[in-house]
């Protein structure tokens, strides 16, 4: 099929080769039963490509569906991809098909294959090797003819690494690589998708379509589109319905556009400057990071106290030698199994020539189970124990917030 007729047969903007590129990759292999692993970050559109993939193929007249794996919970997805038998666990009244049963001669997508649980991968693995598989509950081995597209926003190949994801799954998997380009890669497509968007809000809303200034296209096409195409498309619906005139300068346009200057995790930086990716990969490695720098400024911070409390006539200032009667004065509560690990400095009785004999410093737990663990109860506090919320602000999956509930038994708060 002709490249531009493809784009409009599915509705693609942009003519960036990267993205022709990608393009020509699907068409090349649809009419394949090659495994196929699309990756990209969100919002890049990655499930058009398996569309594409699978309308161009063989089993175009089949069933084909889309299932995220990171929104399906760890203990009910084995159910969802295989079935189950009636009984095989609790609340299992009738037995049910899975969709590798229900989409058989079809294609299914799994995007977000990287937030699969372990086990499943290895019955997923299967499945792909022989065209196997076994209901939940059931001994009964099933056949299947179903190819499989798999997408992810994470670089699985580093999850082989940390054992997050099935090094053999991988290499099954990316059978056919094809990467879809973020938008930030595609400048030139940028203003072509808003004026697509645009012109398609002002028909659905019956208004006249938003146009751009010429400063206002160039900071448009320089913004970093973090959510990509999707991004894009919200900020054009938003500039369709809000904006109080039909042509939108640089300073109108800069209302709409969100400020991502600011990130919710440490930055870590280089000796060249330049922040490594790497480092975000796995959220306890970058708790264990901060909360070693936070240890070795606590303890700083305690010897500069001690070294006051002391010696508070070199301080020259009458506070600290008050700061030192008073602080004796105070009760030192007694260590209990339910307090915290990390616990405060405890100050021995004072002397009656009034100094300072000895002092104790209880090192603050470095346990990453522990901070972690702490962190989503304060999270799950702070929003009145929603979990999607939870999730957003603590920069997880919801399905891998409901996986450290279960592991950390935390119940709902």
């Amino acid at each position: 099929m002709d490249l531009q007729a493809l784009k409009n047969r599915f509705g693609i903007i942009g003519n960036s080769p990267s993205l022709n590129h990608a393009l020509n990759v699907a068409a090349q292999v649809a009419n394949t039963d090659l495994s196929v692993l699309i990756t990209g970050e969100s919002g890049v559109g990655k499930e058009v490509f398996s569309q594409v993939i699978h309308s161009l193929s063989a089993r175009k007249h089949n069933p084909f569906i889309a299932v995220n794996c990171g929104a399906i919970p760890e203990g009910t997805i084995d159910s969802e991809l295989f079935g189950h038998e009636k009984g095989s666990f609790t609340g299992a009244v009738d037995g049910r098909k899975g969709y590798f049963e229900t989409v058989n001669g079809g294609t299914i997508f799994l995007d977000e294959i990287g937030e699969m649980p372990l086990g499943t991968q290895a019955r997923l693995l299967r499945v792909l090797e022989t065209g196997e598989y076994i209901r939940v509950g059931s001994s009964k081995v099933q056949k299947t003819d179903v190819r499989v597209v798999a997408a992810s926003n994470k670089e699985l190949l580093d999850y082989t690494q940390k054992g997050r994801f099935r090094e053999d799954l991988y290499y099954r998997l990316n059978t056919v690589p094809i990467r879809v380009p973020a938008l930030r890669e595609r400048k030139e497509d940028i203003y072509l998708l808003f004026r697509k968007f645009a012109t398609d809000f002002a028909d659905k809303y019956k208004t006249t379509s938003v146009q751009l200034t010429e400063d206002a296209q160039n900071l448009l096409i320089n913004y970093s589109f973090p959510g990509n195409v999707r991004e894009l498309k919200n900020i054009a619906e938003q500039i369709s319905v809000l904006s109080p005139t039909k042509s939108v300068t640089a300073g109108q346009l800069q209302v709409f556009l969100p400020d991502h200057n600011h990130s919710r995790l440490p930055v870590l930086v280089g000796g060249n400057g330049n922040v490594s990716q790497a480092e975000f990969a796995n959220e306890r490695e970058i708790l264990y990071k901060l909360f070693f720098d936070m240890k070795k400024d606590v303890n700083e911070l305690k010897k500069m106290f001690f070294d006051l409390l002391q010696n508070p006539a070199t301080a020259n200032n009458q506070a600290f030698a008050n700061l030192n009667a008073d602080f004796h004065e105070l009760p030192i509560t007694p260590v209990s199994a339910n307090m915290p690990k990390s616990q405060p400095v405890i100050i021995h009785p004072q002397q009656p020539d009034g100094n300072i004999q000895a002092h104790e410093t209880i090192e603050e737990s470095l346990s990453i189970m522990d901070k972690e663990k702490e962190l989503i109860i304060k999270a799950l506090k702070k929003h009145r124990g929603k979990r999607r919320d939870a999730a957003f602000d603590l920069g997880i999956s919801e399905r891998t917030l409901y996986r450290k509930l279960k592991e950390y038994d935390i119940e709902n708060l």
